[in-house]
């Protein structure tokens, strides 16, 4: 198995030099950020693939978070669509793999209705990824938030159903739960998944409405984690979404290596 650790972000300042400098700190990842908005161009996206070919640094992309595939208004599906669609080129230029993204609100709707909603958006999104033979797929994340689509059954049932990725956000789920996760449970679920795992990791404040904001890394709670990781003998991939990203990268990388994991 093999374990990949990097930042949400990059350490430099741009994502073009992060990918050396994410080498340099002795990191194996990182997610690009599109989160506030698309704002590069194919063409920098090309150089960002030629230059990751040298530095060897396992990418995924984190979509806009201005996206709702269950929205009533249609403009803001068909906008939606195309940022997480927009991604996906870039990332396919980049040679980046997961596409992670939150998925929906369900407003109005009844959980039910929302998850058939996104199922349908997400099925049209991935044939038009397989006709432009792009190398990507979709990881719709576990949220943190109760308003929103996404807890762990509703993304594992999406997954066995459209054979999509996903991205486990531990954090988010603990959110959702009022502070409470139990890693033995979370696995045991994911034991039909035999691909690559894909994680986001943080210390998390919450409210009775869920996710608040994300904190700095709790080494008892990584540590939980990272016995589950190891003990699954999956090629897990974990992006650290903490204020100080790569630095808790880091943390996690000495917590592995205590444990007896070799990077």
């Amino acid at each position: 198995m093999k374990i990949h650790l990097g930042p949400a972000g990059s350490p430099a300042s741009s994502t073009l030099e992060g990918l050396a400098a994410v080498r340099q700190l002795g990191l194996q990842a990182m997610e690009a950020q599109f989160t506030h908005g698309i704002n590069m161009g194919l063409q920098l996206a090309k150089q960002i693939g030629e230059e990751n070919q040298k530095q060897g640094i396992v990418l995924s992309v984190h979509a806009p978070y201005y996206i709702n595939l269950a929205s009533e208004e249609r403009s803001k599906v068909a906008a939606s669509k195309k940022r997480i669609l927009d991604s996906c080129e870039r990332a396919h230029i980049m040679g980046a793999k997961n596409i992670v993204f939150h998925a929906a609100y369900y407003g109005k709707h009844k959980k039910e209705e929302t998850y058939s909603i996104v199922r349908e958006a997400m099925l049209e999104i991935m044939s038009i990824i397989e006709k432009n033979q792009w190398n990507v797929q979709l990881a719709p994340e576990t949220t943190g938030r109760i308003s929103q689509f996404g807890t762990l059954d509703e993304i594992i049932k999406l997954v066995k159903e459209i054979n999509c990725s996903f991205c486990l956000d531990s954090a988010h789920i603990y959110a959702r739960a009022n502070g409470n996760i139990d890693y033995s449970n979370v696995f045991r679920q994911l034991n039909f998944w035999k691909k690559p795992l894909h994680c986001h990791f943080s210390g998390i404040a919450f409210s009775e409405k869920g996710e608040r904001n994300h904190l700095n890394l709790n080494s008892n709670d990584f540590n939980d984690f990272a016995k589950h990781v190891l003990q699954s003998k999956r090629e897990t991939t974990i992006i650290s979404e903490t204020p100080i990203t790569w630095r808790d990268s880091l943390k996690m990388k000495k917590i592995f290596e205590q444990m007896g994991y070799k990077f």
